[in-house]
């Protein structure tokens, strides 16, 4: 089973597609900030997130439940594919229903591995994967630049590693990011 959650206009063949408007005409209706999600547990083998995540848990409390929803309706191994816009581009930036920027590494702080070498070295890095009881892994990221800069490496004028380094001091450099974690529980095979 599949989950295009907050899918809006974008309905995925294959995929259960939710959104919490009935205007977009979803295949369930679903306020995504209220728990529990009505899917099992252990139930979903993919879920997409596109340029959705940005746009829930305003709270810390509402948006580690969604945390931990995702884990609950996920099978072992599952992948959650995140796409979201980068928070130092425009898009992110000028959208007032975005609620928080959402980086690569945070998702680190849900990983039990990354949270036990922590506590090994001393580093005060929070454990939300232990106080939470979740385990996601980072299997991929993607940082898609901004066309002006696409154009600017395609004709040679900068290469990746300056395009890395201006999007940490620049603005609308990297348009949007794309996560995909892979959800760890007893019977995962990790990578």
């Amino acid at each position: 089973m599949k989950l295009n959650l907050g899918c809006g206009n974008n309905k995925l063949r294959g995929f259960i597609n939710v959104d919490n408007q009935i205007s977009c005409n979803p295949d369930i209706v679903a306020d995504l900030e209220k728990v529990p999600w009505p899917f099992e547990d252990d139930y979903i083998d993919e879920v997409i997130l596109c340029h959705v995540l940005e746009h829930l848990g305003e709270t810390k409390a509402a948006y580690l439940s969604i945390i931990q929803e995702l884990y609950r309706v996920c099978k072992p191994d599952a992948s959650v594919i995140i796409t979201v816009p980068h928070p130092r581009h425009d898009h992110f930036l000028t959208d007032p229903t975005h609620v928080r920027p959402i980086l690569p590494d945070q998702f680190t702080l849900f990983s039990k591995s990354a949270n036990l070498e922590w506590a090994k070295q001393g580093y005060a890095n929070t454990p939300l994967g232990e106080f939470l009881d979740v385990d996601f892994e980072i299997a991929e990221t993607n940082w898609i630049a901004d066309e002006k800069w696409v154009g600017k490496i395609r004709k040679g004028e900068i290469d990746e590693g300056e395009l890395a380094n201006l999007a940490i001091h620049q603005n609308n450099v990297v348009r949007e990011i794309k996560i995909t974690l892979k959800v760890l529980k007893p019977n995962s095979i990790r990578s």
